[in-house]
């Protein structure tokens, strides 16, 4: 990899439960601008194929090549120009690669870096945008052979509509990325991860797998299967109520219009840390319960205060 310009990188973040010994932070925040002799992307949907897009837009990489599944998915990427080649197999796609994103769905992408993993060139190294980490991580590091490097990440990045088709090479514009090394991680291979995510307009955070899985579960599954709930409960009254809603109704179930197929994979994979935090609903919901049966208002304001101080403290 070669440098192209120097700028500064203001939005690189890292967990403070993080040990850091092996990633120097202050030293990422003067990052030179990479790129990449051969970026790869395996099983482009939205997310891949903004990768691609984003990589193409801003220079990041002197070849992109991409590999899809089906030979008429092969057929259409072929005439993109954010992509330099389509490849027929994922082991032809790594042959020289620089880096490979693996952008197939979370229960594929073990079974993904495992394919490639004899193929792949010395120094090579593996990222992938999967949302639930921790057995992954840990798996896809585990076939790597000597001097080839995974480094887990996720990009908190997506719509309803999925598709390479609804790529964008905006979508991660100041949308927070965990890049989630294991404690044997190569040291250049998570920097190179982290420096790559931020040039496609990500904001860098460094957290543990394990730690990762229990923050999405919290700020991410969570609110799904709220939004899903809510709507399956709205789906049991009369239809035209849905006409007479406000635009809170419209933003509170917004995320429930996301594909089933999708979250069912993702529950599946993060399922203790997301029945944890479904626990911890539970309990605040039964509080709140009963402080209105109770007509005890002082509390209730306070739930309401608690919850409006919380939602205010976003950034803009």
């Amino acid at each position: 990899m070669k440098c192209k310009q120097k700028y500064s990188v203001d939005k690189m973040q890292c967990d403070p439960c993080q040990n850091t010994d092996k990633l120097d932070i202050s030293r990422l925040l003067s990052f030179s601008h990479y790129v990449l002799d051969h970026l790869v992307i395996l099983a482009p949907g939205l997310l891949g194929g903004s990768v691609a897009k984003a990589a193409h837009a801003r220079g990041l990489a002197r070849r992109i090549t991409v590999w899809a599944r089906r030979p008429e998915v092969r057929l259409k990427l072929a005439d993109q120009p954010w992509c330099t080649t389509v490849a027929e197999t994922p082991e032809t796609a790594v042959h020289d690669a620089s880096l490979v994103v693996l952008a197939a769905p979370v229960e594929k992408i073990i079974g993904l870096a495992r394919q490639i993993a004899p193929h792949l060139p010395a120094g090579a190294i593996v990222t992938d945008v999967g949302s639930v980490k921790g057995e992954l991580c840990r798996s896809c590091h585990a076939v790597m052979l000597a001097d080839r490097h995974f480094v887990g990440a996720h990009p908190m990045a997506g719509g309803e509509k999925n598709g390479w088709e609804n790529a964008t090479e905006n979508l991660f514009d100041r949308r927070i990325c965990f890049v989630t090394p294991l404690e044997t991680t190569n040291a250049t291979a998570i920097e190179t991860v982290a420096h790559f995510w931020h040039d496609l307009g990500g904001e860098v955070t460094t957290v543990t797998p394990d730690q990762h899985d229990e923050i999405v579960a919290h700020i991410s599954h969570l609110p799904q299967a709220l939004a899903t709930t809510l709507a399956d409960v709205l789906a049991t009254k009369s239809p035209g109520w849905r006409n007479l809603a406000g635009g809170g109704l419209r933003d509170t179930t917004r995320i429930a219009a996301s594909d089933a197929t999708m979250w069912i994979e993702i529950f599946q994979q993060n399922r203790d840390e997301v029945l944890r935090a479904l626990s911890q609903f539970q309990h605040e919901l039964q509080g709140f319960q009963s402080a209105l049966s109770n007509r005890d208002w002082p509390e209730v304001r306070a739930r309401l205060e608690r919850g409006k101080t919380w939602r205010d403290g976003f950034r803009p």
